[in-house]
């Protein structure tokens, strides 16, 4: 059992918008990497605008003959509470700021994780070179989007738990 799926099943009766009192950085990271692992682990299916071909695959060995090669690994498909947290964590990256939009863009990438693994598919040297800068900066840039996020997210649980008016993070608002 990963660090995700233990989470999960903890808080598996909690609503989605459930929330700890104090909004840290700690569980920002920790709600956008579980929602990047959820993104992942869904499953790839839908139509394709892949030409389909058909014809027959020659077969070259005997053991491919008789499906006796390594099957790949699949993470279990995400739950349906799972997806929602997904949702609403992924929805945070927008508050930040459009004029940061490298902000946005490393606190992204940052927060894919392997569901099978559980390692970042963007390692700080890799989003560096990809930016054109070192990978403390990166590493910088990333904590001022979390710090960014943290103060917005806490501001909206604020308002939501002041009963004054409840805002979804998209900025739709309803009246309660």
């Amino acid at each position: 059992m990963n660090k995700f799926t233990a989470a999960a099943e903890r808080r598996e009766e909690a609503p989605p918008h459930d929330a700890p009192r104090d909004i840290d950085a700690a569980f920002i990271v920790y709600r956008l990497e579980e929602a990047g692992a959820t993104l992942l682990a869904l499953p790839g299916s839908g139509y394709s605008t892949r030409l389909r071909v058909s014809h027959l695959d020659v077969v070259h060995e005997a053991q491919v003959a008789y499906g006796w090669e390594a099957g790949k690994i699949r993470p279990p498909v995400p739950s349906a509470s799972r997806i929602t947290r997904m949702d609403e964590a992924l929805a945070w990256i927008t508050l930040i700021p459009k004029d940061r939009y490298v902000l946005r863009r490393i606190v992204g990438a940052r927060s894919l994780v392997s569901p099978v693994t559980e390692r970042h598919l963007f390692s700080w040297r890799r989003l560096g070179s990809v930016l054109g800068a070192d990978h403390k900066a990166v590493q910088r840039w990333h904590g001022q989007g979390i710090d960014m996020l943290v103060a917005a997210v806490g501001a909206l649980h604020r308002l939501e738990n002041g009963g004054l008016e409840r805002f979804s993070v998209t900025g739709m608002g309803n009246r309660c």
